[in-house]
This record gives C-alpha cells, sequence and structure tokens, in this order.
C-alpha cells in the first residue's frame, strides 16, 4: 500500500525536512514515527527539501508498507509518536506509482515580513523583522518580472545539483495588511533558497536599493552579486503542492 500523508511543521529546531549526519530532520523524525507505527522499516520520501528554519503548512509526503492499518487511523497513530511541532492532519492510499516529490507540478510559497519599528514576540519565529519602512507599490511593480519562465540562476545559492535552472513563475504576488507584508509565490519548482532571494531582492527594492525597472535585466544577467541578500528562513512557509 502507498500512503500519501499530509504535514505541517514548525521548522525553528529542525535542520531542514532532509536526513542528515548532523542534526535532527523533519524527514528523520516522521520517519522514525512511521517505522513506529507500521513496525518496518520504510523510505519517506518528501515532496521536496525545506531549509533549516523554514516551516510547512501543507506538506506532502509517501511511502510504501505492508501493514494493515487503514489509512485514515495514520494521523492519530503518528501524531501520538511526533513532537508537538510536527502533526499529521491527513493521510490516505494513493496510487502505487505516487510520488510525492516526482509527482508534483508546482508549489506554492509565502513568505512574511513584519515591517515596523519594533519586532513582535509571537511571530519572531515566523517573519522576518524590517525595521526600515518599505514600499509594498515598487515591491508588487519589481515582482511583475519574475513571472513566467526565467534562467533564475542568478536567485540562487551555491551547492545545488540539478540539470537546469530553468524554472517558471505562475504567480508572485507583494500584498501588505498593517505592519506585515506578504510574498505569495508559485512556480513550477524552486532553486536552492530562490524563494528567500527572491523575497531579499524585492525588500531591497522596497527600501530603495534597488530600482523595479531594473528587475527584468537583474534576472537577465544570471548574476547572483546583482539581486539581494538571502532574506532569512524563518519568515518563510510552504503553503501547498499541487499535483495532476
Amino acid at each position: 500500500m502507498n500512503i500519501k500523508l499530509n504535514l505541517q511543521y514548525d521548522g525553528t529546531e529542525y535542520h531542514g525536512w532532509q536526513i542528515q549526519k548532523n542534526g535532527v530532520t523533519v524527514q528523520e523524525t516522521v520517519k522514525n514515527a512511521v517505522e513506529k507505527v507500521t513496525g518496518e522499516n520504510v523510505t519517506l520520501i518528501g515532496c521536496g527539501r525545506t531549509d533549516a528554519g523554514v516551516h510547512a503548512e501543507n506538506y506532502i509526503c509517501n511511502f510504501h508498507t505492508s501493514a494493515s492499518i487503514p489509512p485514515d487511523k495514520y494521523p492519530y497513530a503518528l501524531n501520538a509518536a511526533l513532537p508537538s511541532d510536527i502533526v499529521c492532519f491527513g493521510a490516505c492510499e494513493a496510487q502505487d506509482d505516487f510520488d510525492a516529490a516526482r509527482s508534483a507540478v508546482k508549489k506554492r510559497y509565502v513568505y512574511r515580513i513584519l515591517n515596523r519599528e519594533f519586532p513582535d514576540a509571537i511571530l519572531c519565529r515566523y517573519a522576518w523583522h524590517c525595521r526600515h519602512s518599505l514600499d509594498t507599490e515598487k515591491m508588487h511593480e519589481a515582482a511583475a518580472a519574475f513571472l513566467g519562465e526565467h534562467d533564475f540562476i542568478g536567485f540562487a545559492s551555491s551547492g545545488f545539483s540539478v540539470k537546469t535552472t530553468v524554472r517558471e513563475i505562475y504567480s508572485l504576488d507583494v500584498t501588505r495588511k498593517d505592519d506585515l507584508i506578504t510574498v505569495d509565490i508559485t512556480g513550477n519548482g524552486f532553486l536552492y533558497n530562490m524563494v528567500r532571494i527572491i523575497t531579499g531582492t524585492l525588500v531591497s527594492v522596497g527600501g530603495g536599493k534597488l530600482d523595479p525597472a531594473d528587475m527584468a535585466d537583474i534576472i537577465a544577467s544570471r548574476d547572483r552579486e546583482r539581486a539581494g541578500i538571502t532574506a532569512p528562513a524563518k519568515g518563510l512557509c510552504l503553503k501547498e503542492v499541487y499535483y495532476r
């Protein structure tokens, strides 16, 4: 049986999704819980990597098992074995060839920025505090340049290994409600730190360090030095993964 899980997690205390030799990860923690419940050694496939400190509201993963546990009972069993900052809120039987990573067609991320003089004790784990005033109209204007298919090598950190750095952005919105700015982005895939670098670049635009009119040229240059900083991980959250 191929079991598909829906997870939500606070990534603050984890070294990202993928299992590592040094540091506790979300994948390792969930895998241990699944093996405790099923009594089997399983291969847990995630929909993609999230960096250390990044959160997820609806992370998809899957595993194959011969255990006779009804799929709808997995959330109850797993949550009894998981720490409080990881929650399984859904499970179902997927088609045998379903693969959480390879079957995904697009992903949606949201990045939150707290834009005011003082930080917030509640949001400190989930938003980037930017003290200087940001012009969200200019950020929204610059965001339009990212739409469509581009080579985003200039918006990726080193250390990745992919066949191509071309990705397509379907939507990129910048909105503000009171002191909270939200960057909402959907694409067919993202390079290492790509969303965080795009966000850092938009913040540079909002702060007057970059001109929105130059954004298309910066993207086309494929030059990492021309883009903005890599925004902190804590403001980023994987919202949704879409499948055919």
